[in-house]
């Protein structure tokens, strides 16, 4: 997956969001079950070629670390809002690879289809591998909402126009919320419902922020790049 869109414009990149967007499913199976979930997330600096990206998986409910996978690569997609994906996915797609057992949901730092062509990472990584994803992200790219009270747990829906796209909620009070929204293989309601599920002490859930302090801890040198069970 190194370089899958290194040779990719813009405008090309553009159309392939528009194609991988009639693949994106907003249900689950009838039978399925969460006993596996994992935190996707990527470091890199916006003016460098060098991206880190890490995936660490989780018992769930009780988000006991089970394992992880590191990897280290080179992109040369630039840094363009709204198709950062094009930069993250084919260094997460190695990650995902180096997992000999593929957790049930994955959870990417960053949006599904709140996006304006309701492609974020969650929704691209999701769409390409078949993968059940949500999109946990710390700021806002698209769409409006008014804000869920201040309290643990309190959630309002964030909104195209008239279609809801991803939900608005409230982790701890008097932080700041995240922007959920389902990437593939989920509805908005099973997304907040699993994200409601991995709040812990801090604003961020559990998967994603774990997640975020290995990719830290690798681009400082303190974590080397594979697959490592816990």
């Amino acid at each position: 997956m190194e370089g899958l869109y290194n040779s990719i414009t813009v405008t090309e990149a553009a159309a392939l969001q528009k194609e991988l967007r009639e693949k994106v499913v907003l249900q689950k199976e009838d039978d399925f079950k969460v006993t596996t979930i994992a935190g996707a997330d990527i470091s890199f600096n916006k003016y460098e070629t060098t991206v880190y990206a890490g995936i660490i998986v989780l018992q769930f409910p009780s988000l006991t670390p089970l394992s992880y996978a590191l990897v280290q690569t080179e992109v040369t997609f630039p840094y363009v809002p709204g198709y950062l994906a094009f930069r993250e996915v084919p260094a997460l797609l190695q990650a995902w690879e180096l997992l000999p057992q593929k957790p049930d949901v994955l959870i990417a730092d960053g949006h599904g289809i709140a996006h304006p062509r309701r492609m974020g990472i969650a929704t691209h990584f999701g769409v390409l591998t078949g993968q059940p994803t949500i999109g946990c992200a710390k700021k806002k790219l698209f769409g409006k909402y008014e804000l869920p009270a201040d309290e643990r747990g309190a959630f309002t829906y964030l909104y195209d126009k008239n279609e809801a796209i991803g939900a608005v909620l409230r982790t701890r009070p008097n932080v700041k919320p995240v922007f959920i929204s389902p990437g593939n293989g989920l509805s908005i309601e099973d997304s907040l419902g699993i994200i409601k599920q991995c709040m812990g002490k801090y604003r961020i859930p559990e998967p994603t922020r774990k997640a975020h302090e290995l990719v830290n801890n690798f681009r400082k040198g303190i974590l080397q790049a594979g697959y490592y069970e816990l």
